[in-house]
């Protein structure tokens, strides 16, 4: 069991959850602001999607990011910042034509995925590491995309965060670094309890944890239901944990959560178990991350 533990809050994510939640925060400044809460609430890490301020829906906007990472760095707060990286990759097949696109469609190029990133140089990223059946959809993410988007992540000097949907994933983040596309100690995120990836269940962390290097560092989270009990988990297995609205909008059935409130009750149960939580500065230490300007600390 780890005696300390990084947690993440996912503030927003992509899905279509602001017609759900009047707590997911949309605007730039929402988000931002969220983050903060969360971060005095025990926060290691915000890890940041963005939303177009008027639909809510998920946006890709360069500006938006760098408003919202600007208005956390100037706010003084210390939290780490983690953008997603993981961009345009929904594909629906089009009804009247399969082998084409339809509503809802959404790819962006490895570039495009990675222009936040490269822009902003946040102290961490996301890589999703694979396609996946993601409900109704199809997450879309080529091997020959992620090699060049793991590579302009190496060259940008961030911390790539390898997002691991299903076992496939674990054995695809092993070859990226087997061919030196991540450097350092890698960082595993076990996805757990997407339809229709791994399960979020206590076996199938066991065998993703197995599956990574001894010098791997991980983390899991559960969405819906399952994310309690796995923060309580992946403590107990020796991982990271991660809250947040991206993942779950409920406190408790029938009560809806804000981020901060999340964040509140997996500390409550990281404490209850004899944890602890790491503070940014510890976690940077940990991770071997750049600072929030860009310089080594």
């Amino acid at each position: 069991m780890n005696k300390k533990v990084i947690l993440s809050c996912a503030l927003t994510g992509a899905g279509d959850t602001t017609t759900k939640s009047a707590h997911v925060p949309v605007t730039p400044k929402e988000i931002a602001d969220s983050a903060i809460k969360a971060a005095k609430a025990g926060a290691t890490i915000a890890h940041i999607h963005v939303r177009d301020p008027e639909t809510g829906k998920l946006s890709h906007d360069v500006n938006l990011f760098q408003e919202v990472v600007e208005r956390i760095r100037e706010s003084e707060t210390d939290v780490i910042i983690n953008l997603t990286s993981g961009g345009g990759g929904d594909w629906i097949p089009s009804d009247e034509d399969p082998t084409k696109g339809g509503e809802g469609t959404d790819i962006q190029t490895p570039e495009e995925r990675h222009e936040p990133i490269g822009k902003l140089l946040p102290e961490m990223c996301t890589l999703d590491c694979g396609s996946i059946n993601f409900g109704d959809m199809l997450y879309v993410s080529p091997t020959d995309w992620l090699r060049k988007q793991a590579k302009l992540v190496k060259e940008s000097g961030v911390k790539a965060e390898l997002e691991c949907f299903d076992t496939g994933h674990v054995r695809f983040a092993n070859q990226l670094i087997e061919e030196g596309l991540i450097e350092g100690d890698p960082l595993f995120q076990f996805c757990l309890g997407i339809p229709w990836g791994a399960a979020a269940d206590a076996e199938t962390m066991a065998y993703m944890k197995s599956r990574i290097p001894e010098n791997a560092k991980w983390a899991a989270f559960g969405i819906g239901r399952m994310q309690m009990p796995i923060v309580a988990e992946s403590l107990l297995q020796g991982g990271n944990i991660r809250v947040g609205l991206e993942d779950n909008l409920y406190l408790k059935k029938g009560q809806l959560a804000t981020n901060e409130q999340l964040v509140d009750k997996a500390v409550g149960i990281v404490h209850s178990l004899g944890s602890d939580i790491m503070t940014p500065a510890e976690a940077r230490e940990h991770l071997n991350l750049l600072n929030p300007y860009g310089r080594e600390g």
